[in-house]
C-alpha cells in the first residue's frame, strides 16, 4: 500500500473521536468511528503484518497508535466505548505496539488523556485525580488470538 493510502486510512480517526465525545447520546458518532476502525482493521487483517505498512514501525504507525490509545481510555472513560474483539487485527497491532518502549515510554498516563478531554470540555480535574497514581493500559483482551 502506498503512503496516501495508509494516510487516507488513518486520516480523520482522531476528529471521529473527538464528535463522538462532544456529541454523547449520538449513537450515529460512535458508529462512524466503529466504521473507520472496521476499516483499519480490514487493512492490518488483508496486510497480515506487524505494522501499517509492514514489519517495521512508520511514522504512520506514530500517528495511528497514539490515536487508539486515546480512543480507548477516553472512549471507555466518557462514554463507555470500547474497540469490539472482534478488531482482531487491530488488537494483534495494539499487542505488537505495547512491545515497543517507543511507545511506552512515551505514552501518557490514562489521567492525563483524561484530563486532555476534561479540559476541552471545561471541566475540572478533581483535586483527588491528580494525586492518583498514574495508571497505564497497555495489556489486550486475553481472548485476542495473536496468531491469526
Amino acid at each position: 500500500m502506498q503512503d496516501k493510502e495508509v494516510a487516507t486510512l488513518i486520516e480523520n480517526l482522531y476528529s471521529k473521536l473527538k464528535l463522538m465525545l462532544l456529541k454523547r447520546g449520538d449513537d450515529s458518532k460512535a458508529h462512524a468511528l466503529l466504521a473507520h476502525l472496521r476499516k483499519i482493521d480490514e487493512h492490518m487483517r488483508r496486510k497480515a503484518t506487524r505494522f501499517l505498512t509492514g514489519d517495521t514501525m512508520c511514522c504512520f504507525d506514530c500517528e495511528l497508535m497514539p490515536r487508539l490509545q486515546h480512543i480507548r481510555v477516553a472512549g471507555k472513560y466518557f462514554v463507555d466505548f470500547e474497540i469490539p474483539k472482534e478488531l482482531s487485527a487491530l488488537w494483534r497491532y495494539m499487542y505488537h505496539m505495547y512491545q515497543l518502549d517507543a511507545f511506552t515510554q512515551s505514552c501518557p498516563a490514562d489521567q492525563d488523556i483524561i484530563n486532555h478531554y476534561k479540559l476541552q470540555q471545561g471541566m475540572k480535574m478533581k483535586k483527588h485525580e491528580e494525586l492518583e497514581t498514574p495508571t497505564f493500559t497497555t495489556s489486550i483482551p486475553v481472548d485476542i488470538n495473536l496468531e491469526d
